[in-house]
C-alpha cells in the first residue's frame, strides 16, 4: 500500500488532479478486478493500450489513475502524469523493495530457472519468511507483480527473470538489485532470436549488472558464462563434478556436497546441479547444511515438469514445459538410465535459428549412445531429425504428424508396462496427448 507522496516521490509523478484525497493505494493495472482502494495503472505493450481503459476503472470505482497523457476524467480524485507507465510500475517496485529490504536472490538462465527458483524457495522457505515469483511470471511486468505481492515481513525474496532479447535481464536486475544471481546455464535456447551462443551468455551474465557489489554470483562452471561475466565480486562455480553421488532411482536421489549428505525427490544430474546453487544461497545466508537438506526434501516438480501421472494404466512423466538441446539431452538421459522400458516422447524444439535441423540431429547424436532398446516417438518435421539419426542407429522410432495420431499409438501399440516420456518446447502442447487418452 502507497500514499500519494510515496507514489510521487517512487516515480517522480507531477499531479494533474488532487482533490485532497488521503488513502493509501494498491496498485492495479487490471480494470477486471480493479476496487475503490487502488490507483490504476495503465500499462502499454505492443498490441495492448491500458490508457484506453482509464474511464473504465474509474466506472469500476477507482478514484485515482496514472497516466502518460494529460487528460483528467471525471470522477477521479488523484491524477499522477508520468513520462512512461511502465517504467513508472518498474520504479514502484524498486522502491517496495528497497522499504521492505529483503535478501534479494535473482535467478536465470536457458533452462532450469524455474526448477531452480523452486529448489531456492525450499531451501530458504524452511528458514526465513520467503516470497518468490509465481509460476514462470519472469519478465519486467512479472517481476512488478511479484515484489509488490510480497508481505511487509518478507525477508528473503526470489526473483525468476527471462528473456528474449538483450536488455531484459538487464531492466530487470537494475530495479530490483539483487543481494545474490544465480546463472543456472547459458545454452542454446533462443538462439534463433540472439543469433549466436556468446550473445545468449552476455544476455544471462547481464543479471549481474544490478548485483549488490557485496554480494556473490553463483553460476554453473561454464567457460561462455566466465568469459562474458563483467562482476568483481564474489563468484561461485558448481557443477555436478563436484559432487559424489551416492544412490539413484526413480524420483529420488542421494548426494555428497562439500561433506554432507543431501537429498532430492527428483532424478538427473541436471537436477543435482540446479540444486547446488541453492545449496550455496542456503550457506551464504547462514543456513546450516542441516536445515539446508531439510528444505531440499520439500522441493516437488511443479506443473508440466517430471509430473508423474497414471492414466489408463500407462505411466507417464510429463516434462513437457519447454525444451532445448541442452535440457533435452539432460533429461531424457536421466529418463532412460532409471526407468524401465522407456519410451521417449519427443516433439520440436523452438526458437534454435538456422541451424535448427542441425541443432535436433545432436540431441540424436547424443541419444544414440544409450541404450537401444529404448522406443522413440517423434512428433513433428524438427524432431523427425532427431528420429533419422536414432534409426540409422538401430533405434525403434515412429513418425507422427500431430499430438492425437501419437496418443492413438500409444494406446493401441504400447504395452502397460512401459513409462512413456513427453518433451518438447511449449508450443508442441504434448500435454495434449494426456488429455486424449484420458478421453
Amino acid at each position: 500500500m502507497f500514499d500519494k507522496e510515496e507514489l510521487i516521490e517512487a516515480t517522480g509523478a507531477k499531479i494533474l488532479k488532487d482533490n485532497g484525497i488521503e488513502k493509501d493505494f494498491s496498485i492495479s493495472t487490471d480494470t477486471r478486478t480493479i476496487t475503490s482502494n487502488d490507483i490504476y495503472l495503465p500499462i502499454k505493450g505492443q498490441s495492448f493500450d491500458g490508457e484506453k481503459f482509464i474511464e473504465n476503472a474509474i466506472d469500476k470505482g477507482a478514484k485515482a489513475y496514472f497516466t502518460s497523457q494529460n487528460k483528467v476524467y471525471e470522477g477521479a480524485d488523484l491524477v499522477l502524469q508520468v513520462e512512461d507507465t511502465k517504467e513508472a510500475y518498474l520504479k514502484i517496485a524498486q522502491y517496495y523493495r528497497e522499504k521492505i529490504n529483503p535478501v534479494v536472490i535473482g535467478v536465470t538462465g536457458s533452462s532450469g530457472k524455474t526448477t531452480t527458483k523452486e529448489m531456492v524457495y525450499a531451501v530458504l522457505n524452511y528458514k526465513f519468511r520467503t516470497h518468490k515469483t509465481f509460476s514462470n511470471h519472469n519478465n519486467e511486468i512479472g517481476f512488478c507483480q511479484t515484489v509488490l505481492s510480497m508481505a511487509e515481513d518478507t525477508q528473503m525474496l526470489i526473483v525468476e527473470m527471462g528473456m528474449r532479447g538483450l536488455g531484459e535481464i538487464d531492466l530487470i536486475t537494475t530495479h530490483l538489485k539483487p543481494d545474490y544471481a544465480i546463472v543456472t546455464n547459458c545454452g542454446s535456447a533462443h538462439v534463433g532470436r540472439l543469433g549466436s551462443l556468446d550473445n545468449i551468455a552476455i544476455a544471462k551474465c547481464e543479471i549481474a549488472n544490478g548485483l549488490n557489489q557485496n554480494g556473490t554470483f553463483i553460476a554453473l562452471n561454464q567457460d561462455i558464462t566466465k568469459k562474458h561475466l563483467k562482476f568483481g565480486g564474489e563468484r561461485i562455480f558448481y557443477s555436478v563434478n563436484d559432487v559424489e553421488i551416492l544412490e539413484k532411482k526413480p524420483s529420488y536421489t542421494k548426494f555428497e556436497y562439500n561433506g554432507f549428505e543431501y537429498e532430492l525427490n527428483v532424478e538427473g544430474d541436471y537436477n543435482i546441479e540446479n540444486s547446488l546453487s541453492a545449496i550455496n544461497v542456503g550457506l551464504k545466508v547462514g543456513m546450516s547444511p542441516e536445515d539446508i537438506a531439510q528444505g531440499l526434501k520439500t522441493y516437488r516438480p511443479i506443473e508440466k515438469r517430471w509430473e508423474v501421472e497414471n492414466i489408463k494404466g500407462f505411466r507417464f512423466i510429463n516434462d513437457s514445459y519447454n525444451a532445448n538441446p541442452e535440457s533435452m539431452m539432460a533429461s531424457v538421459k536421466a529418463f532412460v538410465e532409471l526407468y524401465p522400458n522407456p519410451v521417449v516422447v519427443l516433439g520440436n524444439m523452438a526458437e534454435l535459428g538456422d541451424e535448427e535441423k542441425k541443432l535436433h540431429a545432436d540431441v540424436g547424436i547424443y541419444l544414440s549412445k544409450f541404450d537401444k532398446n529404448v522406443k522413440y516417438l517423434l512428433i513433428g518435421n524438427l524432431a523427425a531429425e532427431i528420429g533419422k539419426v536414432l534409426e540409422n542407429s538401430g533405434f525403434s522410432v515412429k513418425y507422427f504428424d500431430d499430438n492425437k495420431q501419437a496418443a492413438v499409438y500409444i494406446v493401441e501399440n504400447l504395452d502397460k508396462s512401459n513409462t512413456i516420456f513427453l518433451k518438447a518446447s511449449r508450443a508442441m502442447q504434448l500435454e495434449e496427448i494426456l488429455e486424449i487418452i484420458k478421453k
